[in-house]
């Protein structure tokens, strides 16, 4: 298929029981002894890497919870997932809600075949809350655009072949105004990745640095300036992916031709071709359950305080599945649900938080301890006797940043208040004010 084919439909399947059909589809079309390259170019081409697209766009027009439950059928069948990612989470919805077709035969097409990795330039040191105050510029020169800046907290930018780019096009205009979205090539001159090591010990974000960096004319998504629009759906397919824990549960690889794996047999990735049971919902381990494993272990289980804060965790976890079921119901009403992205996002926040002090109080003292190395991993290991020590020490470190990330608490409160309750905004709006104008670090 060329690129320019538009994607297969649903064919002799209507998806009534989307669970059901890629299945079927999988027991014809599963082969382990294929490439990751050529399996994902048939899972991405029949619309089950990314069933929630249209299906005129590599999708199978999918709600997110069929979505999900079909990447999870994938692992439970035995075969490999899609394309893990932000490409398939952000990028492709993105391009496929604003693009040309001739852009979705594009770029979507490479995202769901896994042979581009993507990442997010949205974020710079002085425009983090305030994302639309960004000040990195992108400049016509003909054909092409000359982008100069710095970006900061960029995800996988160092295994990404392609970048969501907002920059200003018009610094004359209001803030919001002004921002376009682009596509643009990471490997090229001009383009300066470094890492950031966390608390954790692990360097999974980046900052990256923009010197004359060229973008096609073609790669500008949505029209000129009009990027906050394109930029707000990048963000709101983020927040939903974040609170319903990330983009998919089947077992993945990751895509890309920095990350090497497109040559791989697919079966060495999966462990072998038998499909394997199904679990239920019950039989997948939740938070609370894990932790309640681990109070068990530790004869903390009859401890009050513990149980109070373990049902706590409980109720959170069974109130995000009800609202993952009630936006499902809404949406095949043909309505929607205002702010439940924001509100899954902040209950994300919750929950991580809780998990980071309930687990430190079950292990005591022994939560001062992290390894930040595999070989630190293994001497802690063997000094404790305990390897979900690392578990909760990672995850204490690591419960700082989803409430940073993706839109501050904060900033998911602010959202709420004004597009879901319709409350007033605060003084001082600064909406029609030209970005040039406004005052710098006020």
């Amino acid at each position: 298929m060329s690129t320019t084919e538009a994607p297969p439909t649903a064919s002799g399947t209507d998806d009534a029981d989307p669970v059901a059909a890629v299945t079927a589809w999988l027991e014809e079309q599963w082969d382990p002894d294929l490439t990751v390259a050529e399996w994902w170019e048939r899972l991405g081409t029949a619309g089950w890497s990314a069933p929630n697209l249209p299906v005129d766009r590599f999708g199978r027009g999918l709600s997110r919870s069929d979505a999900t439950a079909v990447h999870r059928a994938i692992s439970d069948f035995g075969a490999l997932g899609p394309p893990s990612g932000l490409g398939l989470l952000l990028a492709a919805p993105t391009i496929a809600s604003h693009g040309t077709q001739e852009q979705v035969d594009t770029f979507v097409r490479d995202i769901v075949t896994g042979q581009q990795a993507w990442c997010q330039l949205f974020s710079e040191p002085g425009a983090g809350s305030d994302l639309a105050g960004l000040s990195c510029r992108a400049e016509r020169d003909g054909e092409e655009w000359i982008v100069n800046g710095q970006k900061v907290w960029t995800s996988g930018g160092h295994m990404a072949d392609v970048g969501m780019l907002i920059a200003r096009t018009n610094p004359s205009a209001p803030k919001h105004r002004g921002i376009s979205w682009m596509a643009i090539d990471m490997d090229q001159p001009g383009v300066e990745i470094r890492p950031l090591r966390e608390l954790t010990g692990h360097a999974l974000f980046n900052e990256v640095f923009l010197t004359d960096a060229r973008v096609r004319a073609d790669a500008l998504i949505g029209d000129e300036n009009d990027g906050w629009r394109v930029a707000n759906t990048t963000l709101q397919n983020e927040r939903a992916g974040l609170g319903a824990g990330g983009g998919g549960t089947a077992t993945s690889a990751l895509p890309g031709s920095i990350a090497g794996q497109l040559d791989r047999r697919v079966g060495d990735l999966v462990g072998g071709a038998a499909p394997r049971r199904r679990q239920t919902g019950a039989a997948r381990r939740s938070q609370s359950k894990m932790y309640a494993g681990l109070a068990r272990s530790r004869n903390l289980g009859d401890d009050a305080s513990i149980r109070q804060d373990l049902m706590r965790l409980h109720t959170l976890e069974t109130i995000g599945a009800w609202n993952g079921a009630r936006v499902k119901a809404a949406r095949a009403a043909g309505e929607d649900i205002a702010g439940m992205a924001n509100i899954s996002k902040l209950m994300m926040s919750d929950v991580v938080r809780l998990s980071r002090d309930l687990g430190l109080r079950i292990v005591g003292a022994a939560g001062t301890l992290h390894a930040y190395t595999d070989e630190q991993r293994a001497a802690l290991d063997e000094a404790t006797g305990d390897p979900m020590l690392a578990v909760v020490t990672g995850t204490a470190l690591y419960a700082q940043a989803p409430p940073i990330y993706g839109g501050t608490d904060q900033i998911q409160k602010n959202i709420i208040g004004e597009r879901a309750l319709g409350l007033p905004k605060e003084p001082g709006d600064t909406r029609d004010i030209p970005f040039s104008d406004l005052p710098k670090n006020g």
